[in-house]
């Protein structure tokens, strides 16, 4: 831990947090990477997923020449934060606790990523160490189901084995298994009528949408299996039977087959209950993140236990229920797990992240890289 410049480190990473990058907005930190990996001699391409997205930025990837004779790794992080993430600013307290001024997230999710390579990178330059090849990924539009990195030409990586940084909890803690997660929508037709005189006449969309919620059951419904509906619009005014009631949610499994049949059994409850009144339903999915499980045996694995020992940092393996740009990395071939990266109560005003936690990230990094095996 002690190749960090820790005080270069906090720089960096107060610099990152002050810039504006929320999700579909990430212009502003892409063209601040590009300038700072240019100052170091590194050269990054940009995909258009910000088009294909809507946004205003895209994927940045750049490769590092190695001066060892070793395969080539890859490490990803995500340039936007989630929102409130306007005009943040990073406030470092005495005990090296650092936290936004409270009424923003702070962006540690994922700029504590971001500068723990940034260093590593200033590290290795000025100290001319030999390492291996690297490939660096700065995804955008992470935090909407990695929406970007769905974008990404995973045929430029040269590498078959990734690091994503992107995980809360003590560093030394790695991912091993994430959930698919399937997002649907359920649109449900029925007639329009008079709710005073002509109530009969009239198909209640919105009657149809709750008959079937009664009988899904959601929450938790068995381990690794979630289910919820989060969203329900219809009808156009009191008075009026509503002819449409659209419903919209969310299906999490560690077992992909699993979401797979909750949707199916989904489907066919809505269409009964449909049928029962003469409605009719129109339904729609997308499956942003499969399932998978990195393996106990593989390369990643063993390159992190390695790593951590030479960090002299505590191992410790996890399954996550939450979505990262890993599960594109295993999807394309590559073995790839999810790295802790000095991040805390992310996704609220009381985000926070240390000086130690952003020493230890890049000393977990600095050990991935060197490593001459």
């Amino acid at each position: 831990m002690n190749q960090m410049n820790t005080q270069r480190l906090l720089q960096t990473f107060s610099a990152l947090v002050a810039v504006d990058s929320p999700s579909f907005g990430e212009r502003a930190m892409a063209d601040c990477l590009r300038d700072r990996l240019s100052a170091l001699g590194i050269d990054c391409t940009e995909d258009d997923a910000g088009a294909m997205l809507g946004g205003n930025a895209g994927n940045l990837f750049a490769r590092v020449p190695g001066s060892l004779d070793q395969p080539a790794l890859l490490f990803c992080v995500h340039m936007d934060t989630v929102e409130p993430a306007r005009g943040k600013r990073a406030v470092v307290h005495e005990d090296g606790r650092i936290t936004s001024a409270g009424d923003t997230v702070l962006g540690a999710d994922d700029l504590a990523g971001v500068a723990a390579i940034l260093e590593v990178l200033e590290t290795l330059r000025e100290r001319k160490i030999p390492h291996r090849p690297l490939e660096l990924l700065f995804t955008v539009a992470e935090e909407p189901y990695c929406a970007g990195v769905r974008h990404f030409d995973f045929t430029q990586c040269a590498a078959k084995t990734g690091f994503v940084l992107d995980l809360t909890g003590p560093v030394g803690t790695a991912a091993v298994a994430a959930p698919t997660i399937l997002s649907f929508t359920v649109e449900i037709t029925g007639r329009a009528a008079h709710a005073g005189f002509a109530p009969e006449t009239g198909v209640h969309a919105i009657a149809v949408a709750a008959a079937g919620l009664m009988r899904l059951k959601q929450g938790r419904l068995e381990a690794g299996t979630t289910l919820n509906v989060g969203r329900i619009s219809g009808g156009t005014a009191a008075n009026i039977v509503p002819a449409c009631c659209t419903l919209s949610g969310e299906i999490r499994s560690m077992r992909h087959a699993r979401a797979l049949e909750l949707y199916d059994t989904l489907r066919t409850v809505f269409r009964e209950e449909a049928a029962r009144v003469g409605a009719s339903v129109r339904t729609a999915c997308d499956i942003p993140l499969h399932a998978y499980r990195a393996c106990e045996t593989g390369d990643a694995v063993r390159r992190f236990t390695r790593a951590c020992t030479a960090a002299e940092l505590p191992v410790r393996f996890v399954e996550t229920f939450g979505g990262s740009d890993n599960a594109a990395l295993q999807q394309h071939g590559i073995d790839g797990l999810v790295l802790a990266n000095a991040m805390f109560c992310c996704h609220s005003t009381n985000e926070y992240t240390t000086a130690e936690d952003l020493q230890k990230t890049a000393a977990l990094l600095y050990a991935l890289i060197v490593d001459r095996i």
